[in-house]
């Protein structure tokens, strides 16, 4: 069955040439047109494309606006962006209001075609995990995949994955592998002190035959037990692997281990939203600073568009009460319960950096190793800490003032 295609743009000769490009495509139909944003959100709802490629400069009504309000009023209908500005700014007002992809102009049509048909691919997966009982409970059952994500550098997300990992593997005495997604500046084997011989860069060259028993020939034994899959060893590699690859080796990895453990850059990336979307538990790490809490507001909103809030838990790292804003405050302006707290210890943290050793190994009574081993218990059984703030009707202060 063709994809059906709208294209939204308000110069005609650019709706032409669009056309032309996709001319030849046996797959794909394009189904209608639309010179503004009001214009588009119409026809979605008289043609039902399964795809809009849409502008962002528009008279009337911006491509920003007409793609939030399509995402909202018709979820089925996936969402392009086309747009001269690649400024990230652009990109992250897209991904806010929904939109799957965005595509710089001008592009070819081979990138053109490749994004057109990923989307639409992502997406028929994306039904059938959220609306076939028996997939949910696939997605529900052994093994576990957890995310631990973050929208910004520096809050200790990596710190956490590498010790969460290796504190389930000695909780549930069961097979547990971390895998670095951080495929620029990933620092999972500097903080395990493993020397990479091989990473994720080299599977892919085998992708097609890939299978449990081949994977098991690229991972590296830490001597917890646990099994690491590093990332690249040079940051131009990560643009060799894509959210297929990634779906890929994450499915091989589930045949084999109980816990698969994903840690992640702090941006979103196409990597990163498969990671998401597969995933059964994302633990979002978050600290008490305003730009983190601000960057932590618009990844809850991109997460919400993409329907996977569901998943989040907040991880609160270096929780303190000297931080000058309270916990509370910040639980209240992201309407959203911290799920665990991890307390501050530079000193036991920086050592354990610096030697490759992690800390839950190396200072096992401290406070900061059983909030770990409480948050890997939290993981193990499942358990959403989460709840909606109730009663919120002032918001008072700077935070108030910020995102009020």
């Amino acid at each position: 069955m063709a994809i059906k295609i709208l294209i939204v743009d308000d110069i005609t000769e650019t709706r032409e040439n669009i056309k032309r490009l996709l001319y030849f495509e046996k797959d794909m139909m394009v189904v209608g047109e639309a010179s503004d944003g009001d214009e588009a959100v119409r026809q979605t709802q008289k043609l039902n494309p399964d795809i809009v490629l849409m502008d962002i400069n528009m008279p009337t009504s911006d491509g920003i606006t007409a793609t939030q309000e399509i995402s909202l009023k018709y979820p089925k209908t996936a969402i392009i962006i086309m747009s001269v500005q690649g400024e990230q700014e652009y990109l992250k007002k897209a991904m806010v209001a929904g939109a799957r992809e965005y595509m710089v102009k001008p592009f070819s049509t081979d990138e053109l075609v490749d994004t057109i048909r990923r989307v639409c691919d992502f997406e028929k997966r994306r039904r059938i995990h959220l609306t076939e009982p028996s997939m949910v409970k696939e997605l529900q059952r052994d093994p576990q995949i957890i995310t631990v994500f973050s929208t910004k550098g520096g809050v200790g997300k990596t710190s956490i994955a590498t010790n969460l990992a290796i504190s389930l593997a000695e909780e549930t005495r069961k097979k547990v592998v971390i895998m670095d997604l951080d495929l620029q500046f990933g620092d999972v084997a500097v903080m395990l002190n493993i020397i990479p011989k091989r990473t994720i860069t080299e599977i892919i060259q085998d992708i097609n035959q890939l299978d449990s028993e081949l994977l098991e020939g690229y991972l590296i034994s830490h001597p917890t037990g646990v099994k690491v899959l590093p990332c690249p060893t040079r940051p131009e590699y990560a643009e060799l692997i894509t959210g297929a690859h990634v779906e890929k080796i994450m499915g091989v990895l589930k045949q084999n281990y109980d816990y698969i453990v994903i840690d992640t850059p702090h941006y979103f990336h196409e990597t990163t939203l498969t990671a998401l979307d597969l995933c059964h538990q994302i633990l979002l790490v978050v600290s008490l600073d305003l730009p983190t809490i601000k960057n932590v507001k618009l990844g809850l909103e991109v997460l919400d568009s993409l329907h996977l809030k569901g998943k989040v838990k907040l991880i609160l790292n270096r929780s303190a009460e000297d931080m000058g804003i309270k916990h509370e405050d910040m639980e209240e302006n992201l309407n959203m319960k911290i799920a665990a707290h991890i307390p501050s210890d530079g000193r036991t943290v920086v050592s354990s950096l610096n030697k490759g050793d992690p800390f839950v190994m190396t200072h096992p009574n401290t406070k900061i190793t059983e909030s770990i081993r409480e948050l890997a218990r939290m993981v193990m059984i499942g358990e959403v800490k989460l709840s909606r703030v109730s009663g919120v009707n002032e918001k008072k202060g700077l935070l108030g003032r910020l995102f009020g």
